[in-house]
């Protein structure tokens, strides 16, 4: 399974930070950028999916990835990249996705086009996210399922993203409100302002790696403290392993615990978006 590599801020255990903080920073942050490999080439070619536009909240278009359900009442997926943008490894986790359980998944660009194939290009990218044009495309693609846009409409929706993605995959589950009844983060920073939170509305699986360098014990804490206060459920699967733990790519890849992340995913969904 693809979860690849963490793209979170480097932070004290006391401090408390946003998925939408700028990253600058972080991504100018040598040990950062040495932690990360570039991905491994590989071979995809769209069985299901399709490259798709769909409207965004701020009036403008977006591009995406798009993988019809398998069934008429099926759940509907946001899916957000890492921080090298929508690229194959992606695409292949939207059918995968959807292979396992049958959900339509739209595999969101918050790179407007560009995919990265080097960490100093990843970083060039993420710096130049804007956060409230990502803000308005992962709200647009809650939309575009929930109201039928691509051709599905999805009574129910759920989000999921790895490391930079995760924190965006919490950002389309508050943007996206009612709307968003499950949300998956892999290593993603999370966002604790009071008035963020009180806008969500789907429980949240937070993947977490209790080796993480980034993502580490006292992030996770105050993100537990937060939604606790906003009385938000929250669910945190720690494994004993590095951020990238489930990614096939990364040197640290850790397969069992992968799987047992893949798998508590699923359920996870299950549960909360139904079969």
């Amino acid at each position: 399974m693809l979860t690849t590599l963490l793209l979170a801020i480097a932070i004290s255990p006391q401090s408390g930070a946003s998925c939408c903080d700028p990253m600058s920073s972080f991504a100018a942050d040598p040990a950062f950028v040495a932690a990360h490999l570039a991905p491994l080439p590989m071979r995809f070619a769209a069985r299901a999916g399709k490259n798709v536009s769909f409207r965004t909240s701020d009036g403008k278009t977006a591009l995406g990835f798009y993988v019809p359900p398998a069934r008429k009442g099926a759940p509907g997926i946001v899916m957000v990249h890492e921080w090298w943008g929508l690229n194959d490894y992606i695409r292949r986790e939207a059918e995968r996705l959807h292979d396992e359980l049958g959900y339509g998944v739209l595999a969101v660009d918050l790179y407007e086009g560009k995919v990265a194939t080097t960490p100093q290009e990843a970083g060039k990218l993420m710096q130049a996210v804007r956060p409230d044009r990502a803000k308005a495309i992962v709200h647009g693609a809650v939309n575009a399922l929930k109201d039928g846009e691509l051709g599905n409409r999805f009574a129910k929706v759920g989000s999921i993203g790895w490391c930079f993605g995760g924190g965006w995959s919490l950002q389309a589950a508050i943007q996206g409100g009612p709307a968003v009844k499950a949300c998956v983060m892999y290593y993603g920073m999370p966002d604790t302002d009071p008035a963020d939170l009180k806008r969500l509305k789907a429980p949240v699986l937070l993947v977490w790696a209790t080796r993480d360098g980034w993502i580490n014990k006292g992030v996770v804490d105050g993100f537990k403290t937060a939604m606790a206060n906003a009385k938000k459920p929250l669910t945190v699967l720690p494994f004993d392993a590095d951020h990238g733990f489930a990614n096939p790519s990364n040197p640290k890849y850790d397969k069992v615990s992968g799987d047992k992340a893949w798998q508590a995913t699923i359920s996870f969904y299950k549960t909360h978006l139904g079969k």
